[in-house]
């Protein structure tokens, strides 16, 4: 089979009933040269054997049981092969038929960026951003810019951001080799932030194109928070900072990284979800040896200075 230049792989847990939309946006794509793939993470409920039975022009990727999301993007990445570049979707989104000729031309266009995100709206209200890429705060706060904001036409100019995100985004198969895989470790939750980061200190950028559109349903498969998502992201929210910045950064932003977690965790002590936030800190202070070795092989292989990290990470944006 010869290699196409793109590759769009959707990762599904139990979400048979959000498949067949997903599958018809990403079935009518304008650009031509392109492979589905949907990796299905263990699903119990058929979503296998509806997919050969409906989708057959769709190649299945089907693991045994539930690897975690982190795991599961890796295979979606080597399930990519030797494709040029490769989308990474969650099963509830819905793409213009555009997105991908879009997306690749901004690549193509911008050869130092990693990755690129469009712009997607909620299903649930098509004039409510969902995300137009992600934002990171020295302080850790990790979120989806534009998230909740009303689309009014302020994010119609392409640009670059922080990371192109989950969801929807496509990402260059030369950076994702040269970057590494997602961390597996994280299992769920701000691993992409954590890629695009480490994209950032070797060299890499990311971009936004507005004419990229889609629609996301957004919490349909892993839900809203709870207490597995609130264990995940704070303590991976520590791990991410460990890993990443870069001394003079930490040392800079010691302040506003101490005050985030105090914030939490004050918070976390007035709610149910005490003891999961508290068990996420314990276990974020046990796993910091393994990412204390991980950090040494990142920064040494950092490209920028911590001075021009400060033109793309924010020191200040939405409320924690």
């Amino acid at each position: 089979m010869a290699t196409r230049v793109a590759c769009l792989a959707i990762l599904n847990y139990g979400g048979r009933p959000l498949l067949d939309e997903a599958l018809h946006s990403v079935t009518r794509q304008d650009f031509a040269d392109y492979e589905v793939v949907v990796v299905d993470n263990g699903s119990a409920d058929d979503s296998v054997g509806w997919l050969r039975e409906h989708w057959p022009q769709a190649r299945v990727v089907a693991l045994e049981h539930n690897v975690g999301v982190t795991a599961a993007l890796n295979v979606m990445v080597q399930a990519a092969g030797d494709a040029e570049f490769v989308a990474l979707l969650n099963n509830d989104v819905e793409l213009d038929p555009s997105w991908l000729a879009h997306l690749v031309e901004t690549l193509r266009a911008h050869p130092q960026a990693a990755a690129a995100a469009g712009k997607l709206l909620r299903h649930s209200d098509r004039s409510v951003v969902d995300r137009v890429g992600d934002e990171l705060q020295w302080s850790s706060a990790c979120f989806g810019r534009g998230a909740g904001q009303a689309d009014r036409g302020q994010f119609e100019d392409p640009g670059e951001v922080f990371s192109a995100g989950g969801a929807a985004a496509l990402y260059r198969a030369a950076a994702l080799r040269e970057v590494g895989p997602f961390d597996e470790r994280f299992f769920a939750y701000l691993e992409d932030i954590d890629w695009g980061f480490r994209a950032r200190l070797a060299g890499w950028g990311a971009r936004y194109d507005p004419r990229a559109l889609g629609l996301h349903h957004g919490g349909a498969t892993l839900g809203e928070i709870s207490p597995f998502s609130m264990y995940h992201l704070r303590r991976n929210q520590v791990w991410l900072v460990v890993k990443n910045y870069p001394l003079a950064s930490l040392v800079r932003h010691a302040p506003a990284v101490a005050l985030f977690n105090a914030v939490q965790i004050a918070g976390a002590l007035r709610s149910p979800l005490a003891k999961v936030v508290l068990r996420a800190y314990r276990d974020a202070l046990g796993g910091l040896p393994r990412m204390l070795l991980a950090r040494r092989a990142i920064q040494r292989g950092r490209r920028v200075r911590p001075r021009d990290l400060e033109q793309i990470v924010l020191r200040s944006g939405r409320p924690w």
